[in-house]
């Protein structure tokens, strides 16, 4: 099986707004992702603090990751939907890509979807 790119996005949330930041993301942010065709592999507040939070997505590779998230950050139903109501929320914003493959991007979806 040929790995794929998996993109970790983790936030450091501002004080007090994780709660809010998770109705956006499971209400506005994730749906849209996936009308756009974007697999989020998981996303949520960290067990260790609720206003840490992460997401993961997963691309067939590096060119379609790029080409796909450009399109999606310059889509109007991303600046005139959740765009705003998340970048006010993040204080600090970190990110990793690497390559999985796909049984251990299922392992870490369902280990999630075990413990939700």
């Amino acid at each position: 099986m040929q790995s794929r790119v998996v993109e970790i996005l983790q936030y450091q949330l501002k004080t007090g707004t994780g709660v809010t930041f998770d109705h956006i993301m499971r209400d506005i942010s994730v749906p849209l992702h996936l009308e756009q065709g974007i697999e989020v592999v998981t996303y949520g507040c960290s067990r260790h603090d609720s206003d840490s939070y992460f997401l993961l997505r997963a691309f067939e590779n590096e060119e379609v990751m790029q080409s796909v998230l450009d399109e999606f950050y310059a889509s109007e139903a991303w600046r005139s939907g959740p765009r705003k109501a998340i970048l006010e929320r993040i204080e600090v914003s970190l990110k990793s890509v690497l390559l999985l493959s796909p049984n251990a991007i299922d392992e870490i979806r369902n280990s999630f979807l075990a413990h939700q």
